[in-house]
């Protein structure tokens, strides 16, 4: 069976075509979205219309033909200062005292328990259904937000497709003849250059005469080939045989990162409530994040470790790192009441431009050490899974060889003496020793633990240094 191979100029139309039909369905995600913001609302407490409902109920439960206060008919009035009071007495304190009533209603009132009793249990069930009515305002308002990430997200990727520029012409011959040579067999080939300058190649490869060959040494071959360093894809076989398949091969920036790390759980945890990773198997770049769960202690680390690995993933299907940020605090605030929020700082880095992107959701302030000095990258003070429409901060920063990035949990600010303390760490970071990861990790530490004998927070700090290849 004949399987159909697209020409290149059919390679390049069908790129063109996928891009216009994604930033059609981001459009129509767009437009959805947009459909809803004239209904959706805030969440809102209890207000006249509420109040007057329970007087109403209460009157015409208990009072009858009754006119001797004229409680309700006095707080239909615009100036009626009663109903404020009387909304604000049940919010502070959950139900209506007899105190709270006027005192000609006391006097002349001969059912004013019941009275009063008939008004709380309007202003309950009032509560109650705003409550409900909150949450489902809540609950379509992130529905309509997930329908905007969607939409970024494939505006994002239909823009990958359109900036994909297809290069195989340039080294087709070369990259042919190179396998040959180790007996390796190229049927089918495709080699595109992204907008960053980052190289990817696809092709249908089978060992010839039954010599088998592992996809990273055969990534030297195409190093060989086209220049540069390469690294076979992780969903891809690692092992060329006899059989021919699909091999595809990615390659690396001209930057690399080394990290170290140092923590300290809080006095009395045996669990540090912080986490952490650093991710170089990403193509194109590297991924350092850390969270700092609240609290301490196994919970606070079930939080963080869930922020960090929910994060993760995300990235590694394809999402940019705002749009996996803005999920996971989707995520959070949709587990309800019983999670614990939690700080989020993520760094990354591009392999081949050099530049940082820091990803902040109520984080600590970043630290970058460079030729002028040490540079803080701060954002606001909200946590993960707090409010639904809170967006993550992004900061960006080109590094070069050598430049230093230190990210260190609240735990190790907090530690420090004074009231500016960012400042403390930065005047520390402008005199240390810049050597390796690990050792300048464990010296901010141990400079931050130098102030207490026992750490009081969760501390955590994550240093890496930039390479040029």
């Amino acid at each position: 069976m004949l399987k159909y191979k697209p020409d290149r100029r059919g390679t390049a139309e069908l790129n063109g075509y996928t891009a216009k039909r994604l930033n059609e369905m981001a459009l129509s995600l767009s437009s959805l979205a947009r459909s809803f913001d004239g209904e959706a609302g805030s969440g809102r407490g209890l207000g006249r219309e509420e109040g007057l409902t329970a007087l109403r109920t209460a009157a015409d439960l208990v009072c009858g033909s009754c006119s001797r206060c004229n409680i309700y008919k006095d707080s239909t009035k615009e100036d009626s200062y009663f109903l404020s009071y009387l909304l604000g007495a049940f919010s502070q304190k959950g139900r209506v005292d007899r105190e709270d009533m006027p005192q000609l209603f006391l006097e002349t009132c001969g059912q004013s328990a019941e009275y009063i009793e008939q008004i709380n249990r309007s202003l309950g069930r009032a509560t109650m259904n705003l409550a409900w009515k909150n949450r489902f305002l809540e609950s379509r308002e992130t529905v309509i937000a997930q329908f905007r990430e969607l939409a970024v997200i494939l505006e994002e990727f239909a823009k990958q497709m359109e900036q994909a520029v297809d290069v195989t012409p340039s080294g087709e011959r070369t990259i042919k003849r190179v396998f040959r040579m180790k007996r390796l067999a190229i049927s089918r080939l495709l080699i595109l250059e992204y907008g960053s300058g980052q190289r990817e190649l696809c092709a249908s490869i089978r060992a010839v005469g039954g010599r088998c060959m592992t996809a990273k040494d055969a990534c030297k071959l195409v190093g060989q080939a086209l220049g540069g360093a390469w690294m076979p894809s992780r969903d891809g076989r690692s092992v060329i045989t006899r059989t021919e398949a699909a091999y595809r091969f990615i390659e690396e920036g001209k930057y690399r990162l080394t990290y170290g790390v140092a923590g300290l759980p809080r006095d009395g945890e045996a669990v540090s409530g912080d986490s952490f990773t650093f991710n170089g198997s990403l193509p194109g770049q590297v991924v350092a994040s850390l969270s700092d769960g609240m609290g301490s202690g196994e919970t606070a680390s079930k939080e963080s470790s869930r922020v960090i690995e929910l994060t993760e993933e995300l990235l590694e299907a394809g999402f940019s790192a705002r749009a996996a940020l803005k999920m996971v605090n989707t995520v959070l605030l949709l587990t309800g009441g019983e999670q614990h929020p939690a700080t989020l700082d993520l760094a990354c880095f591009d392999l081949y431009t050099g530049v940082l992107e820091m990803m902040k959701m109520g984080a600590a302030p970043t630290f970058i050490y460079g030729e002028n000095g040490v540079e803080m990258l701060e954002a606001g003070e909200l946590p993960a899974g707090i409010v639904g429409s809170a967006e993550p901060v992004l900061l960006s920063k080109k590094l070069w060889d050598e430049n230093w990035i230190i990210m260190v949990s609240d735990g190790v600010l907090d530690a420090l003496p004074g009231e500016e303390k960012e400042l403390s760490m930065r005047e520390f970071l402008e005199g240390a020793e810049y050597g390796q990861p690990q050792e300048l990790a464990e010296a901010v530490l141990a400079f931050a633990r130098s102030f207490h004998g026992r750490p009081r927070d969760d501390m955590t700090v994550l240093a890496a240094r930039v390479w040029k290849r």
